[in-house]
Formats: C-alpha cells, structure tokens, sequence
C-alpha cells in the first residue's frame, strides 16, 4: 500500500522528532574530503570510512596531492574499504578533473558533479544537500531503499525512480533532512534481515507492520 502525501505528515513527525537534526557521520573538514569519503563509503560501513580518511588525508592533504598520486600507494591505504582498485581509481581521477576543470574546487551542481569518476546521483545529493545546502534531490542509499519501500512510500526498485518518487511526495525543504534521517533509522530500528517492529515508532504508520 502506497501512502498519500496527506496522510505522510504524522510519519514525517515522528521521524523529526527522533532526528530533530542530522549530521553527516562522515568526518571530513571540506567539501572535497567529503566527496571522497562518499566515494570510499559505496558499500563499506562509516565506521570503516572514518578509520581510513585520516591516513589517506594525511598522505594526500588536497586534491591536487591526490590528482598526482600513485594508484597502488593510494590502494594500500584504502584496501580495508573493499573494491580498493575502482574506489583508488575513482578518488585519483575525480580529484584530476576537480583540479583540471574546475579549479581544484568541488562543483556545486548535479550536472557537474555526475562528470566525476565515481560519482552517481546519491554522492552528489550528499554534498549538495548536506554540505552546499542546495538539494537538487534526495540521498537515496541501501536504508534510504528498503525503509522508502516498507514505508509505503514508493514501490519502485531503481534508486532513480525512488528519488523521483521521494520528490514528489515530500517537499523540497525536507530533502536534506529525510536522507539522512531514514538512513539513522533504518540502523536503529530497521536493518534488512531483522526489522525491531516492536520497538520501532513508526510501526502504527508501516505497512509492512500491517497497517492498513
């Protein structure tokens, strides 16, 4: 059952009031460590992430360090992030086209953005909804997905159709916050194998629960 933007306002409030505020859980001072923290993040916990950034940071402080670095040095340092060969690939190459084309700035719109290896629609969201506060979109990650399905909230399986889905039933000043806050929520109550529906304070509104 899919539910209706009328009806969405009491399940948005319970979501505010158990993330009144969302931070990025990736540590970064900028938005250029941000976008490769994302980029490390494709399928790798945070937790792993923020373990490995300071190193990789530390070896290579900006994006022009990065654009000349070697790959194999740069896989060393990032191989506990799994996919080690694509990701050093992606960082090296982003952070080039960063320095070559936009004057070692990162770009502040999704068109630019999706020029960058490694960069699909969902890293882009992040650093322009939750660094540069100019959301063009939703993030929509593995909870984003399977929390937006059980919810009711769309019946589509591409990521791309469920932000489009997303957009249009949620208003555009809380596109920022709902990535982030279904994210939280899909750790603390909702994970894919073993959901806690007994404990979860969203169940009176979830479908999968057996609301009607």
């Amino acid at each position: 059952m899919l539910i209706k933007k009328k009806d969405l306002a009491p399940v948005l409030a319970e979501l505010k009031k158990l993330y009144p505020k969302v931070v990025i859980p990736l540590h970064h001072k900028n938005a250029w460590e941000l976008l490769m923290a994302v980029i490390l993040s494709a399928q790798c916990t945070d937790e792993r992430v923020n373990q490995i950034t300071p190193h990789l940071f530390k070896a290579y402080p900006t994006a022009q360090d990065l654009a000349a670095a070697d790959i194999q040095d740069v896989e060393k340092i990032i191989h506990s992030a799994g996919f080690y060969h694509s990701k050093a690939l992606s960082l090296i190459e982003s952070s080039k086209r960063i320095c070559e084309v936009y004057g070692a700035q990162v770009p502040q719109t999704m068109a630019e953005l999706l020029t960058l290896r490694g960069v699909a629609r969902k890293t882009a969201n992040v650093l322009l909804g939750d660094y540069f506060n100019k959301p063009e979109g939703v993030v929509v990650d593995t909870h984003v997905k399977r929390l937006s399905f059980r919810l009711g909230f769309t019946r589509q399986t591409d990521p791309v159709k469920i932000e489009q889905d997303l957009i249009k039933l949620i208003d555009k000043d809380k596109w920022q916050w709902i990535g982030i806050a279904l994210i939280l929520h899909g750790r603390s109550y909702c994970p894919a194998r073993k959901p806690n529906c007994t404990a979860c304070p969203l169940a009176p509104w979830c479908p999968k629960n057996g609301v009607k």
